[in-house]
């Protein structure tokens, strides 16, 4: 019989409840403990376990290793996918990324290889009361003190996965907090090595951290921590962020990377940003559609009717809305552009090239001309109706 669909909570709790009547040791883990202490509702449970994957696996039928050399196995349950992990210590990171050697251990040692102090916290659920907070790294008085702070010796973490070091801004910059001083001069001294890692993988964190509101304070530390340049594969520079601080909180990650590449006054970069960062052809294009439309908005005064309306049909206006806005320079043209919205910026054309042909006209270099100019006039109110529009095509044509 399939389990009835619970909350993420109800669903690791039914992982741990199942695992404790084996006889294992198994708690929540990691970032729902540090956002449970925080007041925040976690997006999901983690579990860690002295149980080996394959104790797991066996308990759980239908779940499945996705890194059983980790440990690491997803329980699908009530409608969740919950992640178990045995705990474990590493050593060795030849890659700047993944350990040479893994052992089993006990919860404290798997507490110790984790990144910073707030995810390593583990907490073991009761019936009745709040979890009993199980804290063998100072994360719960981090916590208190609002301080991101590496476990253990902060040059060994950040050697371990460089990655960290924009984990570390991510979380700073999300919550509030302050980089603990000698995890921040550890990032300062190991930022040269970001570039080490897969562009991949620094670009799904930076996009990250560019869709969230906290947004310029993130950027404002990768620009102090001098992790801008090896993540962006330019030279450091540490400029204000007006545009940035001023975008609107629900701006895309994309919008947000315009903005960013305006105040650093990188605008003519962007291929190199898009390898740096591996972004895909869609978050390019959107990014350089909005840079695109907002120079052609600095002419705005200079546009005819049928020119504004075309601008402000095209796709991606509202993110070079958004730059202007930021800019302090969209008032005049919103105000403007109000009434063309209101009667339409995009109306089918009246005239096709399917009707060109049908007056005889032959497709040649002239043919696109045509119906640009025809519909401008269609745009603009020159011609008011199919018949008109197509008067003025013989007019203008000779047909």
């Amino acid at each position: 019989m399939a389990t009835a669909r619970l909350t993420a909570r109800e669903a690791a709790l039914r992982v741990i409840a199942r695992l404790h009547q084996q006889g294992c040791v198994a708690y929540l883990a990691g970032g729902c403990v540090r956002d449970t202490l925080l007041g925040v509702e976690p997006k999901d449970y983690d579990v860690a376990t002295d149980a080996p994957p394959g104790v797991t696996l066996g308990l759980f039928p239908g779940s499945r290793a996705v890194g059983e050399s980790f440990g690491v196995v997803l329980v699908g349950i009530g409608g969740h996918s919950v992640e178990v992990a045995t705990f474990r210590e590493e050593w060795g990171y030849a890659d700047g990324r993944r350990p040479d050697g893994v052992r089993f251990t006990d919860a404290e040692h798997d507490a110790r290889r984790r990144d910073f102090t707030i995810n390593g916290m583990f907490a073991e659920p009761l019936p009745d009361g709040p979890d009993v907070v199980i804290d063998h790294v100072g994360g719960r008085a981090d916590l208190d003190a609002k301080l991101i702070r590496a476990i253990g010796e902060p040059d060994d973490r950040f050697g371990e996965d460089y990655l960290r070091m924009l984990r570390a801004v991510r979380f700073a910059a999300r919550l509030g907090f302050d980089i603990e001083p000698r995890t921040g001069a550890s990032i300062r001294s190991h930022a040269r090595y970001l570039g080490q890692i897969s562009r991949e993988r620094i670009g799904m964190e930076v996009l990250v951290m560019l869709a969230h509101p906290t947004r310029a304070a993130a950027a404002a530390l990768m620009q102090s921590l001098k992790l801008d340049g090896p993540a962006l594969n330019e030279d450091h520079t540490d400029p204000a962020l007006p545009t940035l601080e001023s975008l609107d909180e629900g701006a895309s990650a994309t919008t947000a990377l315009a903005a960013w590449m305006i105040d650093r006054e990188s605008t003519a970069t962007l291929d190199r940003w898009r390898n740096a960062l591996n972004l895909s052809n869609d978050d390019r294009n959107a990014a350089a559609g909005a840079l695109r439309l907002r120079e052609r908005a600095a002419h705005w005064p200079d546009l005819a009717v049928a020119q504004r309306k075309r601008l402000l049909a095209e796709r991606d206006w509202t993110a070079a809305l958004t730059l202007l806005r930021a800019e302090n320079r969209a008032a005049t043209i919103e105000h403007e552009a109000a009434p063309l919205l209101a009667e339409g910026v995009a109306p089918e054309p009246w005239v096709t090239g399917e009707d060109l042909i049908g007056m005889g006209l032959e497709p040649g270099p002239d043919f696109g001309r045509w119906l640009d100019d025809v519909y401008d006039a269609q745009l603009d109110g020159r011609v008011t109706d199919r018949d008109t529009a197509l008067a003025w095509v013989r007019s203008h044509t000779g047909e």
